[in-house]
């Protein structure tokens, strides 16, 4: 009766545990499936043309800024505040690139480091009066939305300039040099960024194959073995599908690149570093944090100077990717990137935040917009369906918090 017993306290915990592992894994990884479900409904209503390959390169293209922005952002987000002037500081930049390399011709390398530099003295401006003066970020942020989009317009006349270099042009429009290709029908393949794709894979699966090892070796809870292995073959699936798609076309956009790399950065600083334990320390309790030893003015200071600089380089990334300095770059920017935080499953309260999660969430907002579009749909239902989006990730977000 006992063995019994026992064999039926097992078989309770194990369920249990199946339980837990799965909404473990649905709520890191859901917002993922959402994105891959709003690609396939899209892609079903344009007819396949979500899917062509000219399609993916823009949408790559036209939101590479968007997520530079939503990975500055969410260490903002994380540490409970916001930054409503990135979208303007993105124009003050781009304003400032123009006038260096087309009005007064300096060279484009040269003006890229000023005007990254800038970015982070107009993020430690900001995050002096947040960090040090305690003012609210709301008001500091608002300001600076308005005085940055005033200068923008002021050093600018008004006027858009334009050619920038074509070297610096080639940063938002331009492709990663292709080393071979392949013949495929009455086209080409590009070669190296299908290899390229294969590499990459084989990287996230080893890595992901490393991360579960340790887990398990220091007694973590983990998916189970056909949960992992499903979770790998899609991540494969869509890494070489995305990279067959590219190759078809001109091969991968040097803006991906770019995001790739600070994706890998941001994410490296978040999970393995000091610096990224002590954001996420502040925004999930400050007085605890101050408490242990966190420096917590100086933690804020520091992430503001990212975010100034985060917004700098994506006002550069936009100015090469019109290959114009406009006075209106990067209106609602600031807006898309808390978007991307929220959908992607920062809190709002601070405290809670991945990198990955705000690439997926600023994707499916560029998959909406991209998607929406194709279908002929009004901007101001796009704007009101992006707010109703907004609206459930948030409210999501604080009954999943009840529920705990």
């Amino acid at each position: 009766m006992s063995e019994v017993k026992v064999e039926t306290n097992n078989s309770v915990k194990d369920e249990v545990k199946k339980g837990s592992s799965f909404k473990s894994f649905m709520g890191k990884n859901g917002m993922f499936a959402v994105l891959i479900a709003v690609i396939t409904i899209f892609e079903i209503l344009t007819k396949g043309i979500m899917l062509n390959s000219l399609n993916i390169t823009n949408l790559i293209q036209q939101n590479g800024y968007v997520l530079i922005v939503a990975i500055g952002m969410l260490l903002v987000v994380i540490i409970g505040t916001v930054d409503l002037s990135a979208g303007s500081v993105c124009a003050f930049i781009g304003a400032i690139a123009g006038v260096c390399m087309v009005s007064k011709g300096l060279n484009p390398g040269l003006s890229i480091i000023i005007s990254l530099v800038l970015g982070g003295i107009v993020g430690a401006a900001q995050g002096y009066w947040i960090a040090y003066k305690e003012i609210p970020g709301f008001v500091v942020t608002l300001a600076g939305q308005l005085a940055f989009r005033g200068f923008a317009m002021i050093i600018l006349n008004g006027k858009t300039i334009a050619p920038f270099p074509t070297s610096f042009a080639n940063i938002g429009s331009g492709f990663l040099p292709p080393l071979f290709y392949f013949k495929m029908g009455a086209g080409y393949l590009v070669g190296s960024t299908v290899i390229i794709g294969i590499i990459f894979s084989l990287a996230v699966v080893l890595i992901n194959m490393k991360n579960r090892k340790k887990l398990k070796k220091y007694n973590f809870t983990v998916e189970s073995k056909n949960v992992f292995l499903a979770k790998n073959a899609v991540i494969v699936a869509v890494i070489l599908i995305g990279a067959f798609m590219l190759g078809s076309y001109k091969g991968i956009p040097n803006v991906l690149i770019l995001v790739g790399v600070i994706i890998g950065i941001y994410s490296f600083i978040t999970t393995k570093t000091v610096f990224g334990r002590q954001v996420y320390a502040v925004g999930g309790n400050r007085k605890a944090a101050a408490l242990s030893g966190v420096k917590v003015a100086r933690t804020q200071f520091l992430v503001f100077i990212n975010m100034g600089v985060m917004a700098a380089l994506a006002g550069l990334v936009y100015a090469a990717r019109v290959n114009s300095a406009q006075p209106k770059a990067g209106v609602n920017f600031e807006f898309d990137a808390m978007a991307a935080c929220y959908i992607g499953g920062a809190s709002t309260s601070g405290g809670t935040g991945r990198i990955m999660g705000a690439v997926v969430g600023g994707l499916v907002l560029g998959v909406l917009n991209n998607g929406m579009s194709l279908l002929g749909v009004d901007n101001n239902w796009q704007m009101a369906i992006k707010g109703f989006v907004l609206l459930f990730a948030v409210v999501f977000d604080l009954y999943s918090k009840k529920k705990k």
